[in-house]
C-alpha cells in the first residue's frame, strides 16, 4: 500500500460537507511537473499500492492521489444515496474541481491526469470540461461506452461480493466497504447505463494522451482505446499483452516505461501525439 500520511480535504458537495482522503507523494519541488492519480471502480488510495510512488521516482514527478467519496477514507455515501448515470460527469464537473482547489492546486499548475478504469473516464470528461486545466492524460483500461463484456464481468463481480471473500478482501482498502461496492456496481447494472457513451463529448480534446490497454482485459475490449483515438486524433495508444484489466498490477514494468518516456516527450516538446501510435 502507499507508505504516506493520508490527509483529508473538506468539500461541500451534494449538500453536505465531505471529507476526501488524499496524499501527496514524489518530488517535492513544486516546479517538477504533478499528476493526478483516479483510481478504478472499486478503487481507492491504499489500492493503488506502491505504484503511484514508483512512477513518480521514476519519472521525477510530485503525484498526488485521492479517494473519491463513497470510497477508501473519505466520506461514505448516505444511507439513501444512489448514483444516477451521471455519477462519473459529477465527479468530472464538480468533485475533482473542488477537490483540486482545497489543496491548493491552482490555476499556476496544470496538472497530468492519471486515470484508471472509471478514473480514466473521469479524466477524459475533466479535459473535455476544462482544457485549460490538464497538461495530458494517460488512461488505463478507460471507458467511453458500455459494451456487454462490461456489463457480463460486473454481474460476475456482484455474485462474488456475495457468495466469496471478496468483501473481506475489498474492506481492506475502504472505511464503508458496502458504500464503495454498491454505488459503483449498483449502477454500471442499472439498464439505464448501458446507453452511457462519452465519445462526442472527448472529440475537443487536445493535449497529449496515451491510452493503454491489456489484451485480456475483463471488463472491456479494444474498441474503447480505438475510439478514444478516432476522437482524439494523435492519442497514443499500447496494447499490454498477458494484461487484464490493472496494467499497473499486470504489466507494471511495461507500463511504467511507457508513461515515463510519453511525459518526458510531451514536458520536453518533442510532440508525441505526432508519432504512430
Amino acid at each position: 500500500m502507499i507508505d504516506v500520511e493520508a490527509n483529508f480535504a473538506s468539500v461541500q458537495w451534494r449538500g453536505r460537507d465531505v471529507a476526501i482522503e488524499y496524499a501527496w507523494l514524489g518530488s517535492s519541488d513544486v516546479a517538477r511537473p504533478l499528476v493526478v492519480f483516479l483510481h478504478e471502480g472499486l478503487g481507492s488510495v491504499a489500492m493503488w499500492k506502491g505504484f503511484p510512488q514508483t512512477l513518480c521516482e521514476a519519472a521525477n514527478l510530485r503525484g498526488l492521489v485521492y479517494s473519491r467519496p463513497g470510497y477508501g477514507g473519505s466520506t461514505p455515501r448516505g444511507a439513501d444515496e444512489r448514483w444516477d448515470v451521471d455519477y462519473l460527469h459529477r465527479q468530472a464537473h464538480e468533485v475533482l474541481p473542488a477537490f483540486l482547489e482545497s489543496v491548493g492546486v491552482d490555476a499556476s499548475t496544470v496538472p497530468w491526469l492519471l486515470g484508471h478504469s472509471d478514473g480514466g473516464s473521469i479524466a477524459l470528461l475533466y479535459a473535455a470540461a476544462f482544457p485549460e486545466r490538464v497538461a495530458g492524460l494517460v488512461l488505463l483500461a478507460p471507458h467511453v461506452f458500455v459494451e456487454p463484456i462490461s456489463v457480463t464481468s460486473i454481474e460476475a463481480v456482484r455474485i462474488a461480493y456475495l457468495e466469496t471473500d471478496l468483501r473481506r478482501r475489498l474492506a481492506k482498502y475502504h472505511a464503508d466497504v458496502d458504500s464503495a461496492f454498491w454505488g459503483w456496481n449498483g449502477i454500471w447494472l442499472d439498464p439505464r447505463f448501458r446507453r452511457w457513451n462519452i465519445e462526442s463529448e472527448i472529440a475537443n480534446i487536445r493535449c497529449p494522451v496515451l491510452a493503454v490497454q491489456g489484451c485480456e482485459d475483463e471488463h472491456g475490449t479494444l474498441d474503447q482505446v480505438h475510439a478514444i483515438r478516432r476522437r482524439i486524433p494523435g492519442t497514443r495508444v499500447v496494447v499490454l499483452e498477458n494484461c487484464r484489466h490493472s496494467p499497473q498490477r499486470d504489466q507494471p514494468e511495461r507500463l511504467l516505461e511507457a508513461i515515463v518516456a510519453f511525459i518526458a516527450s510531451a514536458s520536453s516538446q518533442e510532440g508525441p501525439r505526432d508519432r504512430a501510435a
